[in-house]
């Protein structure tokens, strides 16, 4: 019986996280996709679902899903993919649907072009050989990091005279963390520009918990860093950026902010923290999550594609 492919829905929210959450089983061992973020990605202001985003079923049975979208209105295209191990055909029609759409919207975005980005497990339910036939390769390695959190360990830290944290209580500041993101991660690996309303979507600001968003300050610099942090995941409390201004660094920062948001989450009950790290980040990044005792949970690889 040959697959059926078609678009994705709002309504698949649920039948897409059941399938994301199996891959996870088969990654990482456990699932670890809340329905919430799968309805997040379905919204994405910059998606056409009925063009960017494919389903493919197996009978009734949902075995692989795509979506793709586009921060960079120009060659830049992103992709999801995912499938399980024993439907690789079903995973090659979403790929071909993928790379079909990619080239068309980047040369809709006046490219001559298209530098696909899709992010997958180093161990992933996706046969890879499928990708590299097509010409795709790995360009960059991330982690996915994790901490065991206590809260008679896990304080909140002494803050030093002449640095300052505050929540992001107020609009103002609201703004002050977008333009403190875009500057600390604009020398970052793939990092997109985004205007103030598309960050806000982006973070998904209507549902976020603000008082889980932090600003550092000095009193000679005022704000040079932030760390934003998501407390509806079910798996652990998820720190989703943190970052200081290249004037402010060297300084503790980083850390200190680290260390006040375990804290928060470990007031809260919570007994693990996560984030995401670019291995080759530049800044450090890695040695001071380390230092800060967490750990490797598992390893996600950044493949290519140049479609012409």
């Amino acid at each position: 019986m040959p697959y059926a492919l078609r678009p994705a829905g709002l309504t698949d929210a649920a039948a897409i996280t059941e399938l994301l959450n199996e891959v996870d089983r088969i990654e990482i061992g456990r699932p670890e996709t809340d329905l919430h973020i799968v309805e997040a990605d379905l919204k994405r202001p910059d998606i056409a679902l009925d063009r960017d985003s494919w389903l493919a079923f197996d009978g009734e049975r949902l075995v692989a899903y795509g979506l793709l979208w586009d921060e960079s209105g120009g060659e830049r295209v992103d992709v999801d993919h995912y499938v399980l191990p024993e439907h690789q055909r079903a995973g090659e029609l979403v790929l071909d649907a993928i790379e079909t759409r990619a080239l068309d919207k980047a040369r809709g975005n006046g490219a001559s072009r298209a530098v696909v980005h899709l992010h997958l497990n180093t161990e992933p339910t996706l046969d890879t050989r499928l990708i590299e036939e097509r010409g795709w390769s790995i360009v960059r390695r991330y982690h996915v990091l994790q901490r065991p959190l206590d809260a008679a360990v896990d304080l909140a830290p002494t803050v030093l005279p002449g640095i300052r944290l505050r929540s992001c209580a107020e609009e103002a500041d609201r703004a002050r963390v977008h333009a403190l993101h875009q500057s600390s991660f604009a020398q970052h690996f793939d990092f997109q520009p985004r205007g103030y309303d598309q960050w806000l979507h982006d973070v998904d600001a209507d549902t976020l918990d603000w008082s889980l968003v932090w600003i550092a300050s000095t009193a000679e610099l005022g704000d040079v860093g932030f760390l934003l942090a998501r407390d509806d995941r079910e798996a652990m409390g998820w720190i989703r950026s943190i970052g200081v201004i290249r004037e402010g660094r060297g300084l503790g920062l980083g850390g200190l902010l680290l260390r006040h948001a375990f804290a928060a989450f470990a007031a809260r009950g919570r007994d693990t923290v996560g984030l995401g790290v670019d291995t080759a980040n530049a800044t450090g990044a890695p040695a001071l999550y380390a230092r800060h005792g967490m750990t490797v949970h598992y390893a996600v690889d950044t493949w290519e594609a140049i479609l012409k």
